[in-house]
Parts: structure tokens; sequence; C-alpha cells
């Protein structure tokens, strides 16, 4: 899901992708970064641009050839499915932002049960829009209140 915005005169635009879960058809997988890529190819360079959801993998803790776009600051080892993702910011010049706080586990982890705990959803902006995550870390919630 992909939407733009008119923010004080500047384009902010957002989506929102779902990735297939590890272990689906490679094809499904294939397509869907395709599809991720054109999306993210038809936003202008001097527009802002959010990428936020769940890629279904995970980063890794460190940026292992990655600090470009890494942070340093994740949960769990790398799989490939997020190389794929580390690989995709690289190309396009975004930066996975929630990768540079440092937090609890319980405000990483975005899917757990009893076998496992796993963080499957990242936020990337461009490099150069980077200054203006403050901040990122799960909420434990299904209902938000402000």
């Amino acid at each position: 899901m992909s939407i733009k915005l008119i923010i004080g005169g500047s384009s902010v635009n957002i989506s929102s992708p779902y990735a297939p879960q590890e272990g689906l058809d490679e094809e499904k997988k294939k397509k869907f970064w395709e599809i991720l890529d054109e999306v993210v190819r038809g936003v202008p360079s001097l527009e802002m641009i959010f990428v936020g959801g769940d890629v279904n993998g995970h980063i890794g803790s460190l940026p292992m050839g990655y600090d470009d776009v890494h942070g340093g600051f994740r949960f769990g080892d790398r799989n490939i499915e997020e190389a794929a993702l580390l690989d995709f910011a690289r190309d396009f010049g975004l930066v996975v932002v929630n990768s540079s706080f440092s937090k609890k586990e319980k405000h990483l982890v975005t899917f757990h049960s009893r076998l496992a705990k796993t963080q499957t959803d990242f936020l990337l902006l461009r490099k150069g829009d980077r200054a203006m995550c403050k901040d990122c870390k799960v909420i434990l919630s299904k209902n938000l209140v402000t």
C-alpha cells in the first residue's frame, strides 16, 4: 500500500509493504521485491519517502558490511531475506532507521511465540531524511491511545 501526502507544501510518500513469509515460493518473493522496487523508483528524488512494514526477516544485530544502511542496533541473526532488505536500502540510498536506536528487547520484537522472538518490521528513509526520525520503537498493544 502506498499513499502520497502533501504536508506543509512538501510531498511525503508512505509505503507499507508486507513481504511473503519465509519458506514460501521464491517467485512470490522475487515479485514482491520487483513491485517494491517500482514503488520506490516512482518517487522523485526531491520528495520524501517512508517505507515501513513487515518484510518477514531479520537484519541481525550487527551491520557486518552494511554500516551505510544499518545503524548497529537490532535483534537476532540476519537471514537471507534481510540481506535482501539491506541490499535494497543500499541500492536506493535508504537507511533502516529503526536500527539506529538502542532499545530494550520488548521495543524491538515485533512477533513472538512460544518458540521464537523476531523483529520483522522496519522503517526506511532516504539517508538525507534520516535526521527526521528522532526515535523508533515497537509498542506492544493492539489498541493505541494518544
